[in-house]
């Protein structure tokens, strides 16, 4: 073993030790104080631009890919969903491995924690996809992006209330409850945020009426805050886990 400043205990010591609490909080700010910036730039440097339509109406909010597709609100929200995506991918998998140790003698469960796996890698690729491809360069892209996004969203969130009813019936653990009732809660939210925004979307391109693409606008912010504090709930979920990169034992000895 090497003595001195490059063995022993120094060595053991993780490179990196983080509280899984702090990435979560970390991670969703990210998205969370991006859009917040772009949707105040738009509003009070191209509040004309952001809030045009075809109909060429009164509107009042910015679409939230209109909010994103000029600069330099382009690049805050390209970077902010950039750095966050990578963190993303790796709750995604800690939650499989979760489910996998909550139902490893439950078939139906563990189908359902791979599909939620599968579920929460296409939301994040639909986000990256429709971040990274405006509505103002390629519309198809962009909206086949936004589908993806959106569908593969509530199927997750459906799915993982599920689980979490589940976990919710065996277990003693009061974050495990809370958490859980808060999913299902902003589940409900979300959808029903969608319903309306779909409407709102509808009835503008339909009747092109004063303000009602305000409205649709407003909604959309609904269901993108309330899907960031779905993954929030992951606060309560690994309250007492920790993120370490160390070395591994085997790899101690010389």
């Amino acid at each position: 073993m090497l003595q001195g400043p490059y063995g022993g205990l120094e060595r053991d010591r993780p490179l990196i030790r983080l509280h899984f609490r702090s990435f979560v909080v970390a991670t969703v700010l990210l998205p969370l104080s991006g859009l917040v910036v772009c949707l105040l730039i738009s509003l009070f440097y191209h509040f004309e631009e952001a809030t045009y339509t075809h109909c060429q109406v009164s509107n009042y909010l910015p679409s939230i890919s209109s909010a994103i597709s000029r600069v330099p609100e382009r690049y805050i929200w390209r970077s902010c969903i950039g750095l966050h995506s990578a963190p993303r991918y790796l709750v995604s998998v800690a939650y499989f491995n979760f489910y996998r140790g909550r139902f490893a003698k439950r078939l139906l469960e563990l189908l359902l924690g791979g599909l939620a796996l599968v579920c929460s890698l296409a939301e994040n690729t639909g986000l990256l996809l429709l971040t990274y491809v405006s509505s103002t360069e390629t519309y198809t892209v962009h909206k086949n992006g936004f589908i993806v996004f959106i569908a593969s969203s509530l199927l997750h969130m459906l799915i993982t209330c599920r689980l979490w009813q589940v976990i919710k019936r065996h277990c003693v653990n009061s974050e495990e409850v809370t958490s859980c009732q808060w999913k299902i809660h902003l589940f409900l939210l979300n959808i029903s945020c969608c319903l309306a925004a779909a409407y709102f979307f509808r009835r503008h391109n339909k009747f092109c009426e004063r303000g009602v693409y305000t409205l649709f606008a407003f909604f959309e912010y609904l269901v993108v805050f309330s899907n960031m504090a779905f993954h929030m709930t992951a606060f309560w979920d690994f309250s007492s886990k920790e993120i370490i990169v160390a070395t591994p034992p085997e790899d101690k000895r010389f």
